[in-house]
């Protein structure tokens, strides 16, 4: 057959460790030999990271305004020990907190469902979407350390110069401060993005914060979708036969482990960043979730919900052989390439994201699959494969399809 020719670039963001092998494979057995891949290429390793001082990233997230779609591949959050490890210049920030503030918008997670992994918790029955705030919060922290006694303070200063001051603590000896910030804009992009995805999907939305701690800002969270609730989207919720529910996050951690799923679960952005590790897992492994950041403006960047897999890469270094799940990369790519089919008016492309896609279900629905999958599984003597041999026996079941 004839490759699949794309006239719009994919904006690539190639990333770490096993996953960056991983990434490899993919394109050589999965993509390249179907379609003239058309991407802007912009290597997010830590290595390149640290000698562009970071400018990589921000820049990637700039061509991803430019030409509407990105793929990214899991990237290292450097901590202390990865400060020694790559000899950095500094503690880089998450670049994937980096690319959400450029981009703003909501991080749509959601578990990939096959027959043979069965949730961890057995009332689950269908899928929960975690929607995740992708701006602010943690992610764009400023940290300080406290030397000794003191006073530390957060003080906004008017354009006119008037001061607010406001006490954070009177330290008696050393310690550590951290302030955070967001923004109505971006917190009413979220809650408008949550309401329409609800609506496409016909899902309930819940939403939760922990305004009864935090009054002032998790409390604008809550006033803010209320407010865009009851005067944009309350009568198209009724028409539709969904609801919206407020709780507060620990309450909804108790009702999600209570329910059979089927609804949007919309988080501010550290705790959509555990609770879809949690919901991931939990419905059969972290390599089995799609992710997917929409902006307002209509910019999209698909990536795996999981890390970079570093314990299989060390082994792969060591010249050891490695079972590592490739699912949710390879659906990152099938989602930027749905979607650039869907924009560019492509349709093989997007058909040939389809076929991919059930290739892989397909694959691990006949007993094929990787060991973190074969330790769940409910099929009676599963194939465990390793990295490179499942994803040849995706490209075998995808041939089969084409």
């Amino acid at each position: 057959m004839d490759k699949i020719k794309m006239t719009v670039p994919l904006v690539e963001m190639d990333g770490d460790e096993m996953t960056r092998i991983l990434w490899k494979m993919i394109k050589d057995e999965l993509l390249n030999p179907f379609i003239e891949l058309k991407t802007e290429y912009y290597d997010l390793g830590l290595e390149n990271r640290n000698k562009t001082d970071d400018k990589v990233t921000a820049d990637s997230a700039e061509a991803t305004k430019k030409y509407g779609v990105a793929v990214k591949c899991a990237t290292i959050t450097p901590n202390a020990a990865r400060m020694t490890e790559y000899d950095l210049k500094e503690m880089w920030k998450s670049p994937n907190g980096t690319i959400r503030a450029i981009l703003d918008g909501t991080v749509f997670r959601a578990p990939i469902i096959v027959k043979g992994i069965e949730p961890c918790v057995k009332n689950w029955k269908k899928p929960i979407t975690i929607a995740r705030h992708a701006y602010g919060d943690v992610y764009k922290n400023t940290e300080m350390d406290i030397p000794g006694p003191g006073k530390c303070e957060l003080v906004y200063t008017s354009q006119n110069g008037e001061e607010v001051r406001s006490l954070v603590h009177e330290y008696k000896g050393a310690g550590v401060a951290q302030a955070m910030h967001n923004l109505d804009d971006s917190i009413e992009s979220f809650a408008k993005s949550c309401f329409s995805f609800a609506l496409d999907t016909k899902q309930d939305l819940w939403f939760a914060t922990k305004d009864t701690i935090s009054k002032t800002y998790d409390h604008t969270f809550k006033d803010i979708f209320q407010d865009i609730f009851d005067k944009e989207y309350k009568e198209k919720f009724e028409e539709a036969g969904i609801n919206y529910f407020y709780t507060l996050i620990d309450d909804a951690v108790a009702r999600v482990m209570k329910s059979e799923g089927g609804y949007i679960w919309a988080c501010k952005n550290y705790d959509g960043d555990v609770m879809s590790d949690m919901v991931s897992s939990a419905f059969g492994s972290l390599a089995m979730m799609t992710s997917v950041l929409v902006s307002p403006q209509g910019y999209y960047e698909y990536e795996a919900a999981h890390g970079t897999v570093q314990r299989h890469y060390y082994k792969h270094l060591n010249g050891e052989e490695t079972s590592t799940n490739s699912v949710a990369t390879i659906f990152a790519w099938t989602g930027a390439l749905r979607k650039r089919g869907e924009l560019d008016g492509i349709s093989e492309l997007t058909v040939f994201a389809d076929k991919l896609e059930e290739a892989c279900k397909n694959t691990i629905e006949s007993g094929k699959m990787t060991n973190d999958l074969a330790l769940i599984t409910t099929i009676e003597n599963p194939t465990v494969l390793n990295s490179e041999e499942f994803i040849k026996a995706v490209r075998e079941t995808l041939e089969a399809s084409l």
